[in-house]
């Protein structure tokens, strides 16, 4: 019986390879003829099952067919997974030990429509460098994408700045992808050797992936448009940088709920990713597109994943048009978002004296950076309110948001009131209200008193606390306390100023900033 099973693997197996004529016996094919013509993967693993069955001499029959049963469906899938070009596979050594992985996965592997001619799909494969990505979507996704600089490299500087302002914590909610744009094999290979050496373990705790889009890939960069009279080679070096970005927003787009883009040459402030959740949640119901953590290029500029795609394809398709900067505005704004969402202060600082375009000197910073972003306030989701006759679009939300806005309204008079109504009840640690601009000094509240309250209500005057505690009076327009839980005795719902004077000026509320009671430990010491 034996022999029989192993007659008939050794007769399927030489059905199924085809030999050379011009190899004999003393002489044997070169070493990648001999590979390709050698038995297919699945015989191989068909005659190692069956030597396996032969061996198990103490199963039955009635185990041994339904054993078969399953080994042939087995090898149909098996043979399907292989035609649909969709198995793992090492090609050529193109990155020195870079292994280059097609997955089956969509988040890996993502179709453009090719945008030039509106015509045919364009399939993108990109060659994992270093990491892979985690099974699990997280919080935010950092991208870098990064080119080799005629003077200077600060990608590494930018990478360690980025873990080291974030705590334990911070750590396992992102993920830092950087793509090497840079058609220079032999430097990213370099770069992936140093990165790795580097951040071994976050590239092990998936924290850090880089990747590359093939040249081929990339749109025409040759014959392109001379819009604003830029010279040839500064026309085409933006151009790919629009395409550097739309490859690596299209890869980053199922990794997480938000994203993040940054240059390669940054600095961060401590715990920005703490100050950003912050931001996001103070947005809450409200509709936004980008909002900026930096007034610098390309900076700190944040997303919803799910608009990855389109972001991706609109570079892409207007590529040639003018500068990555520049077509985000348009971006934003056909999404319909008119205004600039930007907060201060920046958690993003530029830190590179030279640019990637030919080395030209770039000591652009941002003045509104700091080091230290954990005293962002909180500023749980809540409604305002007023009775304040409001000037033009200055409206009382403008005053709560930590964007660069303010409250503007006519002449308070005696009793009138600005209200701050939370979506629930919240343990407040910390309140500090501004009036006033340094443009209109006089445009503060002169004579007011900050309030707490509890057991919101719908009134005929519209929503209110049923009581409230006076904390302090306003000085020099304005008022801050500390330590609010310690001194009151109910969780908060309601923030009140009220106007105890009647005044000529205006009034300019100019930031509202409430910090909530946080868990010990949640900032890195």
């Amino acid at each position: 019986m034996r022999s029989q099973i192993g007659q008939r693997t050794i007769l399927l197996s030489t059905r199924r390879v085809k030999v050379p004529r011009e190899a004999t016996k003393e002489e044997h094919p070169p070493a990648d003829e001999a590979f390709n013509h050698s038995p297919p993967i699945d015989v191989l693993i068909f005659i190692l099952m069956w030597k396996c069955v032969d061996k198990m001499r103490c199963f039955r029959k009635r185990s041994v067919f339904p054993f078969l049963g399953f080994l042939i469906v087995f090898l149909l899938f098996f043979n399907l997974y292989m035609d649909d070009g969709f198995v793992l596979e090492a090609e050529k050594r193109q990155l020195g030990e870079t292994l280059i992985q097609p997955s089956s996965s969509e988040r890996y592997v993502h179709t453009f429509t090719d945008l030039s001619n509106f015509s045919g799909t364009r399939n993108v494969t990109y060659r994992y460098l270093a990491g892979i990505p985690v099974p699990h979507k997280k919080y935010l996704t950092i991208g870098l994408s990064s080119v080799k600089r005629k003077k200077g490299n600060y990608l590494l500087e930018t990478i360690k700045s980025i873990f080291d302002q974030s705590s334990y914590e911070e750590l396992k909610e992102i993920v830092v992808v950087v793509h090497l744009a840079d058609f220079d094999l032999v430097w990213c290979e370099n770069l992936v050797q140093e990165i790795s050496r580097k951040f071994a373990h976050h590239i092990i705790a998936g924290r850090l992936l880089v990747i590359q889009a093939p040249e081929e890939f990339y749109p025409s960069l040759d014959g392109l448009k001379r819009n604003y009279n830029d010279p040839e080679d500064r026309v085409r070096f933006r151009s790919k940088q629009n395409a550097d970005y739309a490859f690596l927003l299209n890869f980053c787009t199922n990794l997480s709920d938000f994203y993040m883009m940054l240059e390669d040459d940054v600095r961060c402030s401590r715990n920005f990713l703490t100050a950003l959740k912050k931001v996001i949640t103070s947005r809450e119901g409200s509709y936004w597109v980008m909002l900026e953590f930096s007034k610098l290029g390309y900076i700190g500029k944040l997303y919803h994943s799910r608009d990855l795609p389109r972001l991706a394809h609109f570079l892409l398709m207007f590529y040639q048009e003018m500068p990555c900067d520049w077509l985000l505005i348009h971006f934003r704004g056909l999404l319909a978002q008119k205004d600039v969402i930007r907060f201060k202060p920046s958690l993003f600082q530029h830190m590179g004296y030279y640019s990637s375009y030919k080395g030209a000197e770039n000591k652009l910073k941002d003045d509104d950076f700091e080091e230290d972003a954990v005293d962002i306030p909180d500023n749980p989701p809540a409604s305002m309110y007023t009775n304040i006759n409001v000037f033009e679009n200055y409206d009382a939300t403008k005053a709560y948001s930590t964007v660069d806005e303010y409250f503007w309204g006519k002449p308070p008079s005696t009793g009138d009131f600005f209200l701050i109504i939370f979506n629930k009840s919240t343990k407040i640690s910390r309140i500090k209200i501004v009036t006033g601009t340094e443009e209109r000094q006089n445009d503060v509240l002169h004579h007011g008193a900050l309030e707490v309250g509890q057991k919101a209500a719908d009134t005929k005057q519209g929503r209110q606390c049923a009581s409230y505690i006076t904390l302090g009076e306003f000085k020099g327009g304005s008022i801050e306390v500390e330590h609010v839980d310690r001194k009151i005795g109910f969780d908060i719902e309601c923030v009140r100023v009220v106007v105890t004077a009647s005044q000529r000026e205006w009034l300019i509320i100019r930031t509202v900033s409430l910090w909530t009671v946080q868990p010990a430990g949640q900032f890195r010491k």
